[in-house]
């Protein structure tokens, strides 16, 4: 055991965050920087920008905007077309999303459940976790068909027209689900649920069935059924799902389509030490 002595002139670990951390006033921000990561993520979010578009729907300046692009540019955060004119998202984005990725087991631990559910069904098997009012795709196991869905992973797809979003939602506490009242959402095909009501009832549904259907919400022509996985304190973190073309992915292929779902978000819940809660 070390003595008093050894323990005051032993090296001590650095900090992580400095003194005062909690402070997230102005002072403790760079601004230059919180304005970069600005535009990075929205740009993240769009197929393709021209400078004007971007510094326009941002509020900033044209000049501004182009140095930060520049400068991301350099880094490979972004990079731009020169035919088009467009501003893109770069490779570096990527990687330094899948390190991310590589902080959890989720991803990793869902492979092998994803490819028995798309050898099982023989459909796409998808992996999906919430990001702000969007379900963001973070791994896919495509089919081996020639017509199949295509969700790479950093795939963005709104909450109420994903068969994953509402998979989510249908976990989510009562007052979260409220904001959804007041939430404008956006009607891709004449299937979508886009009224509160629509929405409120579809996820009383699920839960009480266990899995969601995305039957040509967000797009047409493809089906989607998803089913929530649950970490260790029965909190619903991430959805699992298999989609398809609706000339394959039939209303009397759900039935058996959709335990193959369950039982997938079942081996993935014990995968990571989760637990689903009690139905409500």
């Amino acid at each position: 055991m070390d003595s008093p002595k050894d323990a005051e002139t032993s090296p001590r670990r650095a900090r992580g965050r400095p003194r005062g951390w909690e402070d997230n006033s102005a002072q403790n921000t760079i601004k230059s920087l919180d304005r970069a990561m600005e535009v990075l993520e929205y740009l993240s979010s769009r197929p393709g920008l021209t400078l004007s578009e971007l510094a326009g729907d941002l509020d900033q300046s044209p000049a501004t905007v182009y140095r930060i692009l520049v400068t991301l540019e350099g880094r490979r955060l972004v990079e731009f077309d020169p035919t088009e004119q467009l501003w893109h998202i770069g490779p570096q984005a990527f990687v330094i999303g899948a390190r991310f990725l590589r902080r959890t087991s989720l991803v990793e631990r869902a492979r092998p459940v994803l490819r028995g559910l798309m050898e099982e069904t023989g459909e796409t098997a998808n992996l999906g976790i919430v990001r702000e009012a969007s379900v963001l795709f973070v791994s896919q196991v495509e089919t081996h068909e020639s017509i199949r869905a295509f969700f790479p992973p950093g795939t963005l797809s709104p909450l109420h027209a994903s068969g994953i979003g509402k998979a989510l939602l249908a976990e989510m506490p009562g007052e979260r689900l409220e904001k959804l009242r007041v939430r404008p959402m956006e009607r891709f095909t004449p299937h979508t649920l886009a009224s509160p009501e629509a929405l409120l009832n579809d996820l009383a549904a699920i839960r009480e069935r266990g899995y969601s259907i995305d039957a040509e919400e967000r797009n047409l022509g493809m089906r989607c059924i998803a089913a929530a996985v649950f970490d260790a304190s029965g909190e619903a973190v991430a959805g699992i799902s298999v989609s398809g073309p609706t000339i394959r992915m039939g209303e009397e292929s759900t039935h058996e389509a959709s335990r193959a779902v369950m039982r997938a978000a079942r081996e993935l819940t014990a995968a990571i030490g989760g637990v689903r809660p009690p139905v409500r």
